[in-house]
């Protein structure tokens, strides 16, 4: 799963990172499918291409320091359309980013509890999905997702 910009186009941290080892097969192929990219809190496939993941689900997560906006559901819907979009494939497993806590400034320990609650919510409904990871690039993360994991 990418947590990605708004444009689809790539960027930083995951998305960056997830662009340069698909390649530039990966940009040609948003472009072509989703030319004005996606809202905040939506998410779309597409082909993994050079990663050894089959699909790569883009989703939006919210700017945290935008006020007017529910940050919270607009988190909980990227999370909620990525599993969504993922049953629709077929996957069995997912590997989630913690969305919207780099540069988009949501704080750690919010982003994480709505990130846990919401997929749980999402296997307590039913899904095909086997296997659900949450990667951390921190030991801080780390942290606050095994605490919120134990409980």
């Amino acid at each position: 799963m990418n947590a990605a910009n708004a444009g689809l186009r790539g960027g930083g941290g995951v998305d960056g990172a997830i662009h340069r080892a698909a390649g530039l097969v990966l940009l040609a192929e948003i472009i072509e499918k989703y030319p004005d990219g996606i809202v905040v809190g939506e998410a779309v496939p597409t082909f993994g291409h050079n990663l050894k993941a089959m699909y790569v689900i883009h989703a939006v997560g919210p700017r945290y320091y935008l006020d007017g906006v529910d940050h919270s559901k607009l988190l909980a819907d990227a999370y909620r359309n990525s599993i969504r979009v993922a049953n629709e494939l077929g996957c069995k497993s997912i590997a989630f980013p913690a969305i919207s806590t780099g540069v988009y400034g949501y704080p750690i320990d919010e982003a994480c509890a709505i990130a846990v609650k919401t997929v749980r919510e999402e296997i307590a409904a039913g899904t095909e999905l086997q296997e659900i990871v949450f990667c951390c690039f921190d030991e801080v993360n780390f942290a606050v997702y095994g605490a919120l994991l134990d409980a």
